[in-house]
């Protein structure tokens, strides 16, 4: 049997464990990403007798994609560029 535990803090309002054996570990990714599980303390994952922390795999995999601004900028400098050239052309 393999199942997942999510240790949530809420402060100084106390902890709660989310354990459901139907969770998978897409599920728990997901709504992590989705926002449902918050303040996270760790994640273990229960396979058979043993016990594994998850915690920092599984918050790495559900972090959103980060877009460099280098990326962003890209298309931009080419516009520039090519406006550029276009102020420098003889007419």
């Amino acid at each position: 049997m393999q199942y997942f535990v999510v240790m949530i803090d809420y402060g100084r309002r106390g902890r709660e464990a989310v354990v459901d054996p139907e969770i998978t570990r897409r599920e728990v990714i997901a709504r992590i990403g989705s926002g449902e599980y918050k303040n996270i303390s760790f994640i273990h994952e229960i396979n058979d007798q043993a016990v594994q922390d998850v915690t920092e795999e599984i918050l790495a995999e559900a972090a959103l994609p980060e877009i460099g601004s280098t990326e962003a900028d890209l298309q931009a400098n080419r516009f520039d560029h090519a406006r550029d050239l276009r102020k420098h052309e003889t007419v």
